[in-house]
């Protein structure tokens, strides 16, 4: 079962015990990390919990490097790079069971005038949510994350430049209990962390990639799991590092199977009823299919919300279990979309999204889609039953510069997600190319050096 729900009242007892002395306020970045400050709990009670803090507005206008890049319109040299507010949000305070005396909790961004930050994650999220309570819906979303674990520490990985690192299995332990027992005191102590940080924890499993794993979650509503999802990717590699071990969700590590993160969508309306289930041909509703050819239609446009990495898209490999077909089926794990469940538990996964992507963007997209979806009155295709990936259905982006492009002149994106939104992470995706194309990379120096 999850922990006791951490409230103000037992923050305030466990500091005056002296069993607390540390805060962490964090906001969520471009790239979905947790990016603030650690607080003296003491001060955090008398002075931030009323009024917040501080924190420089570059945060949601750098490349990965934390470099400080051009084409943004909310942060350059140009404004002066000031500061913007960070709202601490009472509903995600919580322990941290794997570092002594901490408590945290995400913070709601604003400018300091009070005014939204309309391009931060999760304000962008929050915005998609706000639409469908207008029509009296819940979005509830789980997300299933896989990553590699290694037995080099992070530091001793960063100095080999990841080459040649060693993984905790060396081979494919996919359900293997026998696999994952070589590994148990990590995913036990990661579980156990996440079960104590508030989370409920569902399950772990092995998978392909030698090393590679997932830990899975029960289902929330949408926010929540979002905020979960950001701080259980933290703490793993928190965790990890603890343990002198390193892991990592990017999407693609190397040329076998790459890092997924599924993300399953329901809705419900206001008396918790299933909004997708339903009478018609295989017991779901107009409203489910018209959300789901929602997500059809705008599945390539928003790709840069699902994979917004250059590596993100080496994933997308014929028979490799991530899809390449923007197409539907039931239980079909060919398909970008998969339908399951039935009745209460009926719902879609989108498979595109990898371990390097941000929830609050990828959910938000894919409200917005099926939003469209709804106010269009879209129908999907039939769904598909067979090998998606050799039926030649329109193709996933096959890379990041195809879906900037396809962003960059969405309509469906500007008017659901609005343009400041659109242009802000169009410019985020050609920072990310500009920064690979001046690269040079391990493939040519070991085709170039010597035979060219």
């Amino acid at each position: 079962m999850a922990a006791e729900l951490y409230t103000l009242d037992m923050l305030r007892r466990e500091v005056a015990e002296g069993s607390v002395d540390t805060v962490v306020l964090a906001l969520t970045d471009m790239q979905g990390r947790l990016q603030g400050k650690r607080l003296d709990a003491g001060f955090f009670l008398d002075v931030v919990l009323e009024h917040g803090t501080e924190a420089c507005n570059y945060l949601l206008a750098v490349d990965v490097e934390m470099n400080t890049v051009e084409g943004y319109a909310i942060s350059s040299w140009e404004r002066g790079y000031g500061d913007l507010g960070m709202l601490p949000d009472l509903g995600t305070l919580r322990r941290v069971p794997w570092q002594p005396g901490t408590a945290m909790l995400l913070a709601d961004v604003t400018w300091l005038d009070g005014s939204e930050v309309v391009e931060s994650p999760r304000q962008i999220l929050r915005r998609q949510l706000a639409r469908l309570a207008e029509r009296g819906w819940t979005a509830y979303v789980g997300t299933e994350l896989e990553f590699i674990v290694f037995d080099d520490s992070f530091e001793d990985a960063w100095e080999r430049q990841y080459r040649g690192l060693t993984p905790a299995n060396r081979y494919n332990v996919d359900y293997s209990v026998l696999g994952t027992s070589r590994i148990e005191p990590l995913l036990r102590a990661i579980r156990l962390g996440m079960r104590d940080a508030g989370m409920q924890v569902e399950s772990a499993k092995g998978e392909c990639n030698p090393g590679q794993h997932e830990i899975a979650f029960l289902y929330a509503d949408a926010l929540t799991s979002c905020d979960n999802h950001v701080i259980y990717k933290t703490g793993a590699k928190e965790i990890a590092a603890q343990q002198g071990k390193s892991l990592t969700f990017m999407a693609k590590y190397n040329e076998r199977e790459g890092n997924s993160c599924h993300i399953h969508l329901s809705l419900r309306d206001e008396a918790g009823h299933p909004v997708f289930a339903g009478d018609r041909d295989g017991g779901v509703s107009a409203v489910f299919e018209q959300f789901l050819a929602g997500q059809l239609t705008g599945l390539r446009e928003l790709s840069c919300f699902f994979a917004p990495n250059v590596n993100s898209y080496k994933r997308y490999q014929p028979g490799s279990f991530a899809p390449t077909a923007v197409a539907w089926g039931y239980d079909n794990r060919t398909c970008a979309m998969r339908v399951v469940g039935h009745g209460s538990s009926l719902r879609f996964e989108n498979r595109v999204p990898g371990g390097d992507v941000n929830p609050y963007l990828a959910v938000a997209a894919m409200i917005s889609a099926g939003l469209h979806g709804v106010e269009h009155e879209l129908e999907p295709p039939p769904p598909f039953a067979g090998n998606a990936y050799a039926a030649g259905f329109e193709h996933v982006p096959s890379t990041l510069h195809e879906a900037a492009q396809l962003l960059r002149g969405s309509k469906l994106a500007r008017l659901g997600l609005g343009e400041a939104v659109v242009d802000h992470y169009v410019n985020a995706a050609e920072v990310e190319l500009a920064a690979f194309d001046a690269a040079v990379t391990d493939w040519e120096r070991v085709r170039g050096f010597e035979r060219m």
